[in-house]
């Protein structure tokens, strides 16, 4: 959510920024702007899309080899010019891009305006370049000391990036419950809330921590210390994206490219983890964990969206498998509903970005009670892979697209290898059935590829539904998850209204939507409640609704009975939501397309949610 440019150096600064900005906006926002240093400090900001800001630009005077530059997603004040990053100081000699909320910016404004400060926009943000430049010239110290003091008196997330237009050769930067990474390259450094406008120029990188404040000047010196003053060692990191991962590669949307991307990130996922013939299943980042679940009372599992549904189907496994009691829960719930959280609990929080905001207010929560965190993110140094005691990463790859695809099959693999690691080493699953299983894991990225082949059938299909105004989705077991993904990936994009439905509640309420006009989609593999589906799609034909079945190859019964009928390969029955999400996935993105919606940026959304 909202995106973070810096640059110094020796370069022009303006197409390092502007094109970092083209990387970010996948994070979802509402405005952009850039602030450029040369002799003078000059603004630019528009509400609406980067391109929109470049249009803006064109025959203005850009030069500068300092600059910073954001994508605004509305908090505080409506989506406009005014309220768009960055921000001026009272005398405009200091400007300001942030990210997160400064919760307390009421009563700060309020003081500010007692001592004459004027304000033109409705942003807690400029708060903040008022109180840093007050401080500064009442305190008569260095934009550093006056950036550390005022992060003493705000509470609330940022990341921020200062600039002085009486000091061009220096940025600072400072971070709190918000993403911040700066790139060292060659006599020159950049700032970014994540990697990808980074990779382009430089493989080593340094994460700020929390509470942290750098100092960046044309010297090459980068220096950090707290706010509290406590001087740190830059640790640097080498990235591990490649330049390739973050373009479209020949696909008209990110998200199409993440969907065809899911035989390899799922390989990727159980690379070096698994190895069927052996009957092996290690994962080294909890290696020192296992005992503790083993011994586990209950699991926990918090996380959001899409990753909550990933949850949800690691509690069917780890309860299948392993015979662990498993709790799933919102984050955004979870963190403020004042849980039972035992010392000897186990919590899995999941993210793809690593970078949820009440994730990983969860997560500080549960450590505060004795529980045990793990992670399972896809961001190397992410803020929840720092925040846990230990996890494991997806290996999906980079996911630009906003609405999450290769990153939720991912998820369900690790979850999967967990369950069965733990299962394994606790004796609770048969050694055939593990076997079994972990030869079915070996063989679902080419299941996976075989599914992606009934894309031009979902796109027919598509031409079908694409005015709907209803989408009612149903399972059982296993695919009640799934269900409720599809119906999420459909109005993320689509803006459809839809529903996930366990197939046997249809009855308890939903059934009265049902008529010809509601096209329902239903799971209706072989495995699980098999015959119970069928009895639930003859009450969906009785009331004229229009199905979409995703039924197990070769299937004779359902495929008489639905009104579409797409087929994937068969598998065991833990497994089918990797499977069967893939049809559910082109379906949403299909009807998107034709509707002409923003498939890669719908509207109001954002891929890393770093504010409540």
């Amino acid at each position: 959510m909202c995106g973070i440019v810096g640059y110094i150096g020796s370069k022009e600064a303006y197409p390092i920024l502007i094109k970092g900005l083209k990387r970010l906006e996948y994070r979802g926002y509402d405005s952009a702007g850039v602030a450029l240093l040369n002799e003078d400090l000059k603004v630019f900001k528009s509400h609406g899309k980067v391109s929109d800001l470049e249009r803006m630009l064109q025959g203005v005077d850009l030069s500068g080899t300092l600059g910073i530059a954001h994508t605004r997603w509305a908090t505080h004040g409506e989506p406009n010019d005014v309220n768009a990053h960055p921000h001026y100081s009272e005398t405009k000699n200091l400007a300001i891009i942030h990210n997160g909320i400064i919760e307390n910016y009421g009563s700060l404004k309020e003081e500010l305006i007692n001592r004459n400060h004027h304000f033109s926009s409705e942003t807690d943000t400029e708060v903040l370049i008022h109180l840093i430049e007050d401080i500064q010239h009442n305190e008569g110290v260095d934009l550093l000391e006056a950036v550390r003091i005022s992060l003493n008196q705000v509470v609330g997330a940022y990341a921020i990036v200062v600039i002085d237009k009486n000091q061009p050769d220096m940025l600072i930067a400072a971070k709190k419950g918000s993403p911040l990474v700066i790139g060292i390259g060659e006599g020159e450094f950049f700032i970014a809330s994540d990697a990808t406008p980074i990779v382009e120029y430089t493989k080593n990188v340094v994460y700020l921590d929390d509470e942290e404040v750098a100092t960046i000047n044309r010297a090459g010196e980068l220096k950090i210390k707290t706010i509290r003053n406590k001087e740190k060692h830059p640790y640097i990191q080498k990235l591990e994206m490649q330049l390739s991962a973050i373009e479209k590669g020949g696909f008209p949307h990110f998200m199409l490219k993440e969907i065809y991307e899911q035989p390899r990130s799922i390989k990727d996922s159980m690379r070096g983890r698994l190895n069927a013939a052996k009957g092996i299943v290690t994962l080294g980042g909890i290696i020192d964990y296992e005992q503790k679940f083993i011994n586990a009372r209950r699991i926990i599992i918090v996380a959001c969206g899409t990753s909550w549904h990933a949850g949800l189907v690691g509690e069917y496994m780890i309860e299948d498998f392993a015979r662990i009691p498993v709790e799933v829960e919102y984050a955004s719930e979870f963190r403020y509903r004042n849980p039972v959280i035992y010392e000897d609990d186990i919590v899995i929080a999941i993210s793809q970005s690593g970078e949820t905001a009440d994730t990983l207010a969860a997560i500080e929560m549960a450590k505060s009670r004795g529980a045990t965190i793990i992670g399972i993110c896809n961001v190397v140094g992410s803020s929840i892979a720092r925040a846990t005691h230990a996890g494991s990463y997806t290996h999906a790859g980079p996911e630009i697209g906003v609405a999450s695809t290769k990153a939720f099959t991912a998820q369900v693999t690790v979850l999967g290898l967990l369950a069965l690691s733990i299962a394994n080493k606790k004796g609770s699953i048969p050694k055939n059935r593990y076997y079994q299983l972990l030869a079915e894991m070996e063989s679902l990225p080419a299941k996976v590829e075989k599914a992606l082949k009934v894309n031009q059938q979902i796109l027919e299909i598509s031409k079908t539904f694409k005015f709907a105004q209803n989408f009612l989705y149903l399972g059982r077991g296993y695919n009640f998850p799934l269900a409720l993904e599809g119906a999420l990936k459909l109005k993320e994009i689509s803006y459809i209204h839809a529903e996930g439905y366990p197939a046997a509640e249809m009855k308890h309420g939903p059934i009265a939507l049902i008529d010809a006009n509601m096209p329902v989609v239903i799971i209706a593999t072989r495995k699980g409640s098999y015959d119970k589906v069928i009895s639930n799609i003859q009450e969906v034909k009785a009331r004229k609704g229009s199905i979409v079945a995703i039924v197990t190859e070769g299937d004779t019964v359902v495929s008489q009975m639905a009104d579409y009928v797409i087929e994937i390969p068969d598998t065991d029955e833990a497994f089918v939501p990797i499977v069967a999400s893939i049809p559910l996935q082109l379906l949403s993105y299909h009807i998107a397309v034709m509707r002409g919606c923003h498939v890669d940026q719908p509207r109001n959304l954002a891929k890393s949610v770093t504010v409540e």
